[in-house]
């Protein structure tokens, strides 16, 4: 029995127009909830929600029943994290703060078994494995296993096309808030110059033959993304969704606490 088969990765390969959601509330419900709003892919984050190795892992079943499928965002590309988060099913890594080619390098081996990578070995304890009952894992798995490397810092645009030509690469994605800062322009993630990055940046990855993504929440940055050539592009975010629906529910019906004032 092989490894189950990564369909996000297909698509991605397919060129398919992927709309993803980010879901940072650290809660497995919430995690369902989002996944089936219709949206293709969501973002399980590991970065900056309150979330460990643990709660990812209930917010990947919560979601395995879904096709929305779940990207994982590690805190860091670190070699035992990305072995850990691998070992509990996710298929698809989001890694933060990939720099340089060889930040790249190192984040791609890690997600591989030996002699192509260094990532350990223990498919008959993890969920990943099916606990041992998925007996062509180890051969098989690395074909499925999609890697993202995030773009979010000057140096990195500096050094797209060989982090985009990195083999065990799979997409590139960019992180404009975190780059708008690195740029100087912190908090301005609209402004000109971060706008006109992304969009070389994007193009860049694109003409290496790898997929190009993006977060905006703008329709309007969302279109010029995806002119420039992103073809994955998360949307939404489930705090961001929380807290616009609440205020718009509330703003709602002021007036008539102020009628009855």
């Amino acid at each position: 029995m092989p490894a189950p088969v990564n369909i996000f990765k297909q698509a991605l390969q397919a060129g398919e127009p992927l709309f993803g959601t980010w879901s940072a509330l650290a809660s497995a419900l919430c995690a369902e909830i989002a996944s089936r709003t219709g949206f293709d892919w969501i973002v399980l984050d590991g970065e900056h929600a309150p979330n460990d190795l643990r709660s990812i892992l209930s917010q990947l079943q919560a979601v395995a029943a879904s096709p929305c499928h779940p990207v994982v965002r590690l805190p860091v590309g670190d070699t035992a994290l990305i072995k850990q988060f691998l070992d509990i099913g996710a298929q698809t890594l989001l890694i933060p703060m990939v720099d340089t080619p060889q930040d790249a390098a190192r984040v791609a081996a890690a997600t591989q078994y030996p002699p192509k990578g260094r990532r350990g070995i223990g498919s008959a304890l993890a969920r990943s494995g099916g606990f041992g009952t998925t007996t062509d894992y180890l051969t098989t798995a690395g074909e499925q296993i999609c890697v993202i490397a995030q773009v979010e810092s000057r140096s990195a645009i500096a050094s797209i096309d060989a982090i985009a030509a990195t083999d065990g690469i799979d997409a590139v994605f960019f992180g404009p808030s975190d780059l708008a800062a690195d740029m100087g322009l912190i908090g301005q993630t609209s402004h000109p110059d971060v706008v006109a990055a992304v969009e070389e940046g994007i193009r860049a990855v694109v003409a290496a033959g790898k997929p190009a993504g993006v977060l905006a929440m703008d329709p309007d940055l969302v279109a010029r993304f995806i002119a420039a050539g992103a073809t994955f592009v998360a949307v939404a975010t489930d705090v961001n969704a929380l807290v616009v629906g609440l205020r718009s529910r509330r703003a709602q019906f002021k007036s008539l606490r102020e009628i009855n004032s």
